[in-house]
């Protein structure tokens, strides 16, 4: 009896010590990834810009992002209000409007025709601000990286593949809008980006309002400065689609439960999801599955690379493949950091970026 009580406790003993000799090789490479990740904190915040990070915590607002933004008197105004905890719900139908502006003078936003044809390649915030004649103390980036990045995976992806090249329509499918749906007149500088193109953009999602479900939303103009006398002012835009750079259309749901309608009439070039979080929401496995099937592209972007690397684990278990585009850091994510991170690590919107 004592023998088999002791032989018992020698197998939970060698159970235990297997138990944390493999729990510690698990630990040992996520604490060597984590500190790799750290030695990059200053890479991810290095931008060109004049204007200050969200300063410490002021008692009279309630993040440091809301007193970053009353810094340009912008705190819950038009475009702006949901890029602090302040901000509207997504599921508020009447700020999906597109009437929108940018509360700022015009010679800090890009609210007309560019100057200059867009160069071949914009490969930075510098190039952009030069290129739209913009000073770098303007805030606008703060925005506009929903557009830039969508124009950052387009030359990635017309890196990996001749499919698209040059034609006169643009067709993409975008995964998971949130915040961006309180922000759709952004999407307006793709006219400028791509000109000569005409942009059809599937917007699918739950945060989709159910009551906008199916709406379509074209773009002819882009978001007006506060300039009583500026000619942005008379540039009503046409309400003839033929003359419509932008044409969004709104899915509520998830893409593997509506693809196969969206398919009916739009057969995207590119699939794109901004801070998809492929990880952290089983409900991505069986549309990661979905993109597997069709062979479209697909580039997914993250706020931090450990969600990144956590993405593409899930990710290339359902192909069998390893990505076609590496993680790497997005030169138009947003450049001011998130509130509230989980971890404490660097995280930006659209920070990292990935494909499939």
């Amino acid at each position: 009896m004592l023998l088999v009580f002791h032989i018992g406790l020698s197998y939970w003993h060698i159970l235990f010590k297997s138990f944390q000799i493999i729990h510690w090789r698990v630990h040992k490479e996520e604490c060597e990834r984590f500190a790799e990740q750290m030695r990059r904190v200053n890479l991810l915040s290095q931008f060109p810009f004049t204007f200050l990070e969200p300063p410490a915590l002021n008692h009279e607002f309630p993040s440091a992002r809301c007193f970053f933004l009353q810094m340009f008197k912008l705190h819950q105004k038009g475009l702006w209000k949901s890029e602090c905890i302040c901000g509207s719900d997504v599921a508020s139908a009447k700020d999906l409007s597109i009437a929108a502006e940018w509360n700022l003078q015009s010679s800090l936003c890009p609210c007309t025709e560019p100057e200059n044809p867009v160069p071949a390649v914009l490969a930075s915030w510098e190039d952009y601000y030069q290129w739209r004649s913009l000073p770098l103390h303007s805030p606008v980036a703060v925005l506009l990286h929903w557009p830039l990045t969508l124009y950052h995976c387009l030359q990635l992806y017309r890196l990996q593949t001749s499919k698209y090249d040059g034609q006169d329509t643009l067709c993409i499918h975008y995964l998971g809008p949130e915040k961006e749906l309180l922000q759709l007149a952004t999407f307006g500088e793709l006219r400028a980006l791509f000109p000569g193109v005409q942009i059809h953009i599937e917007l699918v999602g739950p945060e989709v309002p159910k009551s906008r479900d199916g709406e379509v939303v074209n773009i002819s103009r882009y978001a007006r400065c506060s300039d009583e006398s500026c000619c942005c002012k008379s540039s009503i835009g046409s309400e003839d689609s033929s003359c419509t750079a932008v044409r969004l259309k709104l899915w509520k749901g998830f893409y593997h439960e509506r693809c196969s309608d969206i398919m009916k009439d739009s057969n995207p070039h590119l699939i794109v999801a901004p801070n998809a979080g492929v990880a952290a929401y089983p409900s991505w496995m069986p549309t990661i599955e979905i993109i597997r099937q069709t062979g479209i592209p697909a580039i997914f972007t993250d706020f931090c690379e450990e969600a990144a690397y956590l993405a593409s684990c899930c990710i290339s278990s359902i192909t069998g493949q390893p990505l076609k585009i590496p993680i790497q850091v997005n030169p138009f994510r947003q450049p001011v950091a998130a509130d509230n991170s989980a971890l404490y690590l660097p995280c930006y919107s659209n920070c990292f970026i990935f494909g499939m």
